[in-house]
């Protein structure tokens, strides 16, 4: 689950730029919240992020607990093509992970969140 400071620029993000749907919306007047789960080709044949707008809360601090979410993805360099076309934040364009070969990009959400991009060729 990630907090959100604004849920329909956090739900534009990953569907528009990093191609997920969105699943499911709901709301919680009761408790003044909101939810958002996105992710690829429905649930449950994939993993979903869930999206937490607690309104009028605008930003968070990171701390240091996070590190990142990773996606794999077939070419790391075209998604990072891609994501820019989109107007997406590539803050690691593709290339060798420190000490080995793995082909890994890392793109920004627009709350800050890391998204590591792993290129997994076999993949479809």
């Amino acid at each position: 689950m990630l907090r959100v400071g604004n849920l329909q620029r956090s739900i534009d993000f990953y569907t528009q730029v990093l191609g997920m749907q969105l699943l499911r919306k709901s709301e919680n007047p009761e408790y003044k919240y909101s939810l958002a789960f996105v992710g690829y080709e429905g649930n449950p044949a994939q993993a979903e992020i869930e999206l937490t707008y607690n309104w009028g809360t605008e930003s968070y601090e990171m701390g240091t607990a996070y590190g990142h979410i990773a996606l794999g993805v077939p070419d790391a360099a075209a998604a990072c093509e891609k994501i820019k076309a989109a107007g997406g934040n590539v803050t690691r364009e593709a290339g060798p992970v420190k000490g080995g070969t793995t082909v890994i990009a890392f793109v920004t959400d627009p709350d800050g969140y890391k998204i590591e991009l792993i290129q997994r060729p076999g993949m479809a």
